[in-house]
Order: structure tokens, then C-alpha cells, then sequence
């Protein structure tokens, strides 16, 4: 809970002017950014285009974060995206040779299977992100139902030291506390919005 203090401290005080604040923002992000832009696989020049647009976006764009909790995954968002959009351009971009007879050029196959990974990878960090503002015991819960193989209710009773009947309400109650969490929702309305 002392993190997500300070996040939001941060955020309130970048809003403000505060430099510092600023700084501490950049510093503490700066590898999720880099993270996503190096698993899209570009580097140089275009890599160094794409960090500096998130945080271009994210001045752009300060004083419109409601949940400053949510600001991790507003990044890797907004980052993603512009890795789309350079691997996009880029595409656009093919060099051809006027002395070869094909006037034919190669589409870029690779684009849909990297859109569908990047998706794929967003909805993952939403999910991290959303557990992550759940109540400790909940995330515990929710965290070992997950296990594979699936652990008996007897076993996950006795690591939580709750009754078993208890089990399957509070795995619903978390489930809906996880849909409603500012990270899930922040999802669903960006796959709304971009029509996916």
C-alpha cells in the first residue's frame, strides 16, 4: 500500500510542477517501457522514437488520469501502441530495387501475429495489474485457484486457513472486485474503443 501511495503522490505532484516527482515517475517506469518496446523487437533509432512519445504522451495526457494506480498499465498501453504505430510506419516503408523485374511487394505477414501478441500481452499486464489492487487474502484466493495442477479446496483451505464452503463465494466475490478493478476496466475500455 506504501507504493501505491507514492505513486499517487507522484502523480498528484508531476501535476503540479514538481520536477522531482517527475523524475521519480520516469525513473520507476522507464523499464516497463523500454520491456515492452524491446519485445516488439525494435531497437535504435525507432526505439528510442517510441519511449520518447510515451512520455510526450504522458505529459499530453497527466491531468486526465483519474486512477493513479492505474498509471503502469496506462503506460505499457500507451507504449504498446506506439510500438504498433512505428512497426506500422515502418512497414509502409520498403525499400525497392528499380533494376529488379518484380514491381511485386512482400506484405508484412508478421503484423497480425505481433498485433494478436501485443493484445495478448496487454491483457496479461491488466490482469496483473487488476490483482494487484485486490485485497491481499483475495489475490492469495484467486492466485491459488490458478495453480496447475489444481490444488484440492482441503489444501487451499489449510494455506488460507478459511473454511471450505467459504471458497467459491469469496473466488466470486474476487472475481467481480477483479472485473471491477480500474485496471480491467481501463482494458475493456480501450478494446471498446480501438474495436477489438
Amino acid at each position: 500500500m506504501e507504493q501505491a501511495d507514492s505513486v499517487s503522490s507522484l502523480v498528484e505532484r508531476a501535476r503540479d510542477g514538481d520536477q522531482s516527482a517527475w523524475d521519480s515517475l520516469v525513473e520507476r517506469y522507464l523499464p516497463l517501457v523500454c520491456g515492452t518496446i524491446a519485445r516488439t523487437g525494435l531497437y535504435g533509432a525507432q526505439a528510442e522514437d517510441v519511449n520518447q512519445t510515451v512520455w510526450l504522451r504522458l505529459v499530453e495526457h497527466l491531468d486526465e488520469i483519474r486512477e493513479p494506480l492505474a498509471l503502469p498499465g496506462w503506460i505499457a498501453t500507451t507504449a504498446r501502441r506506439e510500438c504498433i504505430r512505428a512497426l506500422q510506419k515502418q512497414s509502409r516503408l520498403v525499400p525497392v530495387d528499380p533494376q529488379a523485374g518484380s514491381t511485386q511487394l512482400e506484405s508484412g505477414s508478421s503484423q497480425p501475429a505481433l498485433d494478436e501478441a501485443l493484445l495478448a500481452d496487454e491483457r496479461r499486464q491488466a490482469l496483473r495489474d487488476g490483482l494487484a489492487e485486490l485485497p491481499e487474502d483475495r489475490r492469495a484466493l484467486l492466485l491459488l485457484l490458478l495453480e496447475d495442477p489444481p490444488l484440492p479446496y482441503r489444501e487451499i483451505s489449510a494455506r488460507l486457513g478459511i473454511p471450505i464452503g467459504s471458497i467459491g463465494p469469496t473466488r466470486v466475490r474476487a472475481l467481480a472486485q477483479l472485473r471491477n478493478s480500474a485496471a480491467m476496466r481501463a482494458l475493456i475500455t480501450t478494446t471498446e474503443a480501438q474495436g477489438r
